[in-house]
């Protein structure tokens, strides 16, 4: 493995615990989880009182699906799934754990709506900064941030905009199935695709900074 693909790796696991940070600030806020965690929620809610229920959190659950959609998307197209996506399947689950496990108790304690919003806002730019950073390693994608990324290449519209739409499809279904829908949820939608856009150009410049000093 080169030294590039190393430091691409590097920089993706680095976006990784900071987004899957926003994350969990989102879950801990209680005021609706981010769209694809409330899909991740709608199913572990269906799997309640099944033989899966004792196995299953939201964590694992969450690689699942991470799971199926790399299998779909090596049948659209493989050249997408590289090696940080698998790690991305692989640590984001257990990453939402840890930090739930760290985190939960402390911040689950800010009652007033105005701190829970403040912590959701907090998650959803920390979510979007992550997000881009992963995506600009160009090391692989988080498999749930692949399908917008897939779909705005293929159909070469704004991420921004498809973001938004992959999001409200992930919200609708989860909904569907009994996953938390609350305002952050709605926040989260609508916002993050639009602060990842800012987000973008910046990691862009970041990513391609620290390889020139590299090569």
């Amino acid at each position: 493995m080169n030294k590039k693909l190393l430091v691409r790796i590097l920089i993706l696991l680095v976006g990784l615990i900071i987004a899957h940070l926003g994350v969990t600030l989102f879950l801990i806020a209680d005021l609706g989880s981010d769209p694809f965690n409330v899909l991740v929620q709608g199913l572990l809610h269906v799997m309640q009182k099944t033989p899966l229920e004792s196995v299953l959190t939201h964590g694992r659950l969450h690689m699942a699906i991470c799971f199926l959609i790399i299998l779909v998307l090596l049948v659209v197209d493989r050249s997408y799934i590289k090696i940080g996506t698998i790690i991305c399947m692989f640590c984001g689950g257990p990453i939402i754990d840890f930090f739930n496990m760290i985190l939960g108790k402390p911040l689950g304690s800010i009652q007033s709506l105005p701190g829970k919003i403040v912590m959701l806002a907090l998650g959803c730019v920390i979510l979007a900064y992550g997000m881009t950073m992963v995506i600009k390693s160009e090391a692989g994608t988080g498999p749930n941030d692949l399908v917008a990324v897939v779909i705005s290449d293929k159909t070469h519209r704004k991420f921004s905009v498809v973001r938004i739409l992959t999001d409200g499809v992930f919200v609708l279904l989860g909904f569907l199935l009994g996953g938390t829908v609350g305002i952050g949820t709605v926040i989260c939608a609508f916002l993050v695709g639009p602060v990842a856009g800012v987000f973008l150009p910046v990691n862009e410049k970041l990513v391609a900074g620290i390889m020139k000093k590299i090569s």
